[in-house]
């Protein structure tokens, strides 16, 4: 039964959980601070919005609030709500799915992560943002970030009078009391507008603004008691100035540690087998050898004075680790003497390679290339082995071969494969496989690739 004082709530307005304010360390509970069990999305008594510009106008709302004194963070030496809470916002309104990283936050507004997890608590237990998910670190996987809802604080509705429909967190807003309209359009243009963060400027003194002056009519000018020098100390070069040079700072040095992190990156990005493997791997591989005063010359002469494989290098570092385990203790004649031989075993590679690839660009008169083009004709021609005939029946067609002229072609092309490169050039690959079987066929072609990358030689002259 209903009593006559009984109210009952309008069903446009619906909240299925009422507000807890939590206790700010003994200071009392504040209308706009969250408890932290509601900042939850399944919790939540605010209202979640997809429009970044409604929910930046309460953001400035709180704002407001905030420099009334309404509005205090919970959290010890935790910084003031001011511009920077409001960049972080409008950053977080700016993303399509609300999973800001701390460390991107911190990157794009130039702050630490300290502050940005400071002014993320303070936008939560306002009542902007409550948790979908909470980021963890997760063994294997690496750091999650978390992810947030952006929602309409349930203290905003009520001052401004805005008119919802629906239930829970899902509910939208459909009107607002006409006295507060004129408010909203004031806070719709500030959510219109981009806050940027106050740059920190070092503070200068006024008496170093100005350059002093003589000759003032009154005894309180700032320049007064300023007075130049005589002529004699002038030409004598005594005089000093009155403000002097700052010296000028020298090239900057590296400690060990940059030593280090400096010879892993040149070993990187000179020895063609270390491209791409981690410059701190590398560092710690190399401690040792920068600690030592070794150069990159020297470590790429030590690793390759032993040949390498000719099937490449999979892991990088740890042939490097393998390679120079234990020669961190070389002298310096021995770490010369390595360059010397590494140097020389390079320039005599480098000539053999001269002399068999680098044939210049050949004459440049038509008449000359064709007599060039004969005589390489003529010695490949020379140089080809001679491959015997091959007879076939009068119709030249494997089908009317006898069973023992295909056992006869068998064992010839068995004491000489090349008979077999014949016949495909004579009959095709298809006939020549149904002579010789595929497998057989298959074989010889193979063997043939195989001897031609070992055999290919450069004509000489």
């Amino acid at each position: 039964p209903h009593t006559g004082d009984t109210q009952c709530p309008t069903p446009t307005t619906t909240i299925e959980h009422p507000i807890e304010y939590s206790d700010t360390h003994g200071r009392g509970g504040s209308p706009l601070v969250i408890a932290a069990s509601q900042q939850w999305l399944h919790a939540t008594t605010g209202r979640t919005t997809t429009d970044p510009h409604s929910w930046m106008t309460a953001v400035h709302w709180i704002t407001l609030q905030a420099a009334k004194g309404h509005y205090r963070p919970t959290q010890k030496h935790s910084p003031k709500w001011g511009p920077t809470t409001v960049a972080i916002a409008q950053e977080i309104s700016a993303l399509k799915e609300c999973r800001p990283g701390v460390d991107y936050l911190a990157r794009k507004l130039k702050v630490s992560v300290r502050t940005v997890k400071y002014h993320l608590g303070m936008l939560r237990e306002t009542g902007l943002l409550v948790y979908r998910s909470k980021g963890t670190r997760i063994s294997g996987v690496g750091g999650r970030a978390s992810e947030f809802e952006r929602t309409i604080p349930v203290a905003f509705d009520t001052a401004m009078g805005i008119r919802t429909v629906g239930e829970g967190a899902t509910r939208r807003a459909v009107g607002a009391a006409k006295e507060t309209r004129t408010a909203l359009g004031k806070l719709a243009k500030k959510a219109a507008r981009k806050v940027r963060r106050p740059r920190r400027r070092t503070p200068v003194s006024a008496g170093t603004r100005c350059t002093p002056m003589e000759g003032g009519t009154t005894g309180t000018s700032p320049a007064a008691g300023t007075h130049s020098p005589s002529e004699s100390k002038l030409a004598s070069g005594q005089a000093s100035s009155p403000t002097p040079k700052s010296s000028k700072r020298g090239p900057r040095t590296l400690n060990k540690v940059g030593r280090r992190y400096q010879l892993a990156r040149q070993a990187v990005s000179t020895i063609p087998w270390l491209h791409g493997a981690s410059v701190p791997r590398i560092a710690w591989i190399l401690k040792d050898f920068a600690d030592a005063g070794w150069t990159v010359r020297e470590v790429q002469a030590v690793a390759e004075s032993i040949p390498m494989p000719a099937y490449g290098v999979k892991r990088p570092s740890g042939m490097l680790a393998d390679r120079l385990r234990g020669k961190a203790g070389l002298s310096e004649k021995m770490r010369a003497g390595h360059v010397v031989m590494w140097e020389e075993s390079r320039a005599a590679a480098k000539d053999r390679h001269d002399e068999v690839t680098d044939l210049g660009p050949g004459p440049r008169s038509l008449a000359a290339r064709r007599a060039v083009d004969e005589a390489f004709a003529a010695i490949q021609a020379r140089l080809a082995p001679e491959m015997p005939e091959v007879e076939l029946s009068p119709l030249g067609s494997i089908d009317e071969l006898t069973r023992q002229e295909v056992l006869d072609l068998r064992h010839e092309a068995a004491k000489n494969p090349d008979v077999i490169i014949d016949m495909i050039r004579a009959l095709g690959e298809r006939d020549a496989r149904r002579l010789y079987t595929s497998r057989v066929v298959d074989q010889t072609l193979a063997l043939q690739r195989i001897n031609a990358r070992r055999n290919t030689v450069a004509p000489a002259f």
